[in-house]
């Protein structure tokens, strides 16, 4: 996404920042002209800290609309109007992620009523999963995967969330399917998106 569409302004590639229980930040840097802009970056990071360092369903809800909806695309996972979002966040998702679960901030862009975030989201998989791995037991086993976030707001509430992942990517590393005759990558795709020095085009090698 260009960083100029809607007027914003996106922090890329260096400016990235881990993000996790003890650690949720990740501004986004704003021309003076426009403050709105710079307001909706703070309201992201609210969102996000009361999800995963407050562990606040209720203060979660604060920052939403009254019929907000969230959407995990590869899945078909989340909730539509505040019963439903209230639901997801309290039974799947705030407060039910691996204790190890961290965010390394790839980049950001501000428009004028959504923000976009991708990361690098990473945990291992040593408790139930909902909005990713459904119904698969806890394997143990290490997982990292580039996601984009798309975050709608109406005034100063979020109004919606689409989340997005490769979804072949997350099963190979949860070792639910094999890649060995598949066109698919594993933890080498959040691997070669924050180094670009890592070799491309092994799966045209094949």
């Amino acid at each position: 996404m260009d960083n100029r569409h809607s007027g914003g302004q996106c922090s890329g590639p260096g400016d990235g920042k881990e993000l996790g229980a003890n650690n949720i930040s990740g501004d986004c840097h704003t021309n003076d002209r426009d403050t709105d802009v710079k307001d909706l970056g703070e309201i992201f990071d609210t969102h996000v800290e009361a999800e995963f360092v407050d562990i606040d369903v209720d203060k979660t809800m604060a920052t939403m609309t009254e019929e907000p909806y969230v959407h995990n695309v590869p899945t078909l996972i989340g909730g539509v109007g505040a019963a439903g979002v209230r639901d997801f966040y309290t039974n799947h998702f705030v407060g039910h992620v691996p204790p190890d679960t961290t965010t390394e901030q790839i980049s950001r862009t501000v428009g004028e009523n959504q923000v976009v975030e991708e990361l690098i989201f990473s945990f291992t998989h040593t408790t139930p999963v909902d909005f990713m791995l459904p119904g698969v037991a806890p394997t143990g086993r290490r997982i990292s995967v580039p996601l984009v976030v798309v975050m709608g707001f109406e005034g100063d509430k979020v109004s919606h969330e689409h989340i997005y992942w490769d979804q072949a990517c997350v099963l190979v590393q949860a070792g639910l399917i094999n890649p060995d005759d598949l066109p698919v990558a594993g933890a080498g795709e959040a691997a070669a998106l924050v180094d670009q020095g890592v070799p491309k085009n092994q799966l045209l090698a094949r």
